[in-house]
């Protein structure tokens, strides 16, 4: 009775999990392709259908089908006979070197918060729209809150002023036409004509100033950046009791800003 109720007594142990259940469940013919890819970079001069299928392991039917997709899709051309990459992976890469100079952008933001002792802001202008790309503030060095949208209200603040002043008019006029200019606080210029006059007035080149147009208790510095269509900025903001400061901040960011590799902005 024992040896029984031995084998009919419920297991304590875990039931075992499936092989199938514990992989990932993956795309063969995904791997294959990138067994052909990274076959490709083993080839200084390109190579041919064969070469790859050897190298990759694949039957040549199977090879041949991949790579008349991956061509299709432009991660491979084909040039004589051989293939070669193709901008799409090119694409790839360029976007991993784009990644390294956002890196290398955020660092150099963090060393002007530093030396300007205010927080610090990268903007550009895309699509018709004001767009913060990216802010380095700190627990000393807050950065200004958006408790208006900053999109609609580019007329307000240091960073549209500076965005719009590097428009042609008609595209000033379009923002505002879209964004018409409001008060947000008793120094904000509202009068749309005041406005584009204001901002047409701004010397290329030179930082663009706000006291407390955006948010009170904030003063802000933006400064243009000019690398080929890119319509970019770089700005600063502190707090009003420091307002005695933004000349000698203003033109700290713009030395700043000139130092930097264009690539960083791009």
């Amino acid at each position: 009775m024992d040896r029984i109720a031995e084998r009919t007594a419920p297991s304590t142990r875990p039931a075992r999990t499936s092989r199938k259940e514990r992989q990932p469940t993956l795309i063969s013919s995904v791997q294959r392709a990138l067994r052909l890819l990274e076959a490709v970079g083993g080839f200084r001069h390109g190579a041919t259908a064969k070469q790859l299928a050897r190298a990759a392991g694949l039957p040549l039917g199977t090879a041949y089908h991949l790579l008349r997709t991956l061509t299709h899709e432009g991660y491979l051309r084909r040039s004589d006979g051989r293939f070669f990459y193709g901008e799409s992976v090119e694409g790839i890469v360029l976007a991993d070197d784009r990644q390294a100079e956002r890196h290398g952008l955020r660092a150099r933001m963090e060393g002007l918060s530093d030396e300007l002792g205010g927080a610090v802001y990268f903007a550009l202008y895309q699509d018709g729209e004001v767009t913060v790309v990216d802010t380095v503030d700190g627990v000393h060095r807050p950065a200004v809150e958006p408790w208006a949208d900053f999109r609609a209200t580019a007329h307000a603040h240091a960073i549209g002023q500076c965005l719009l002043s590097q428009l042609p008019e008609e595209a000033r006029r379009d923002h505002l036409a879209r964004h018409p200019p409001v008060g947000l606080t008793p120094a904000t210029l509202v009068d749309e004509s005041a406005v584009l006059r204001r901002i047409a007035g701004v010397r290329h080149t030179m930082p663009v100033v706000e006291r407390q147009e955006y948010a009170i208790g904030t003063v802000c510095a933006a400064v243009p950046i000019t690398v080929g269509s890119v319509v970019a900025t770089m700005a600063v903001s502190l707090p009003v009791e420091q307002a005695d400061r933004l000349a000698v901040v203003a033109g700290q960011l713009r030395r700043g800003v000139g130092a930097m590799t264009p690539s960083f902005v791009l």
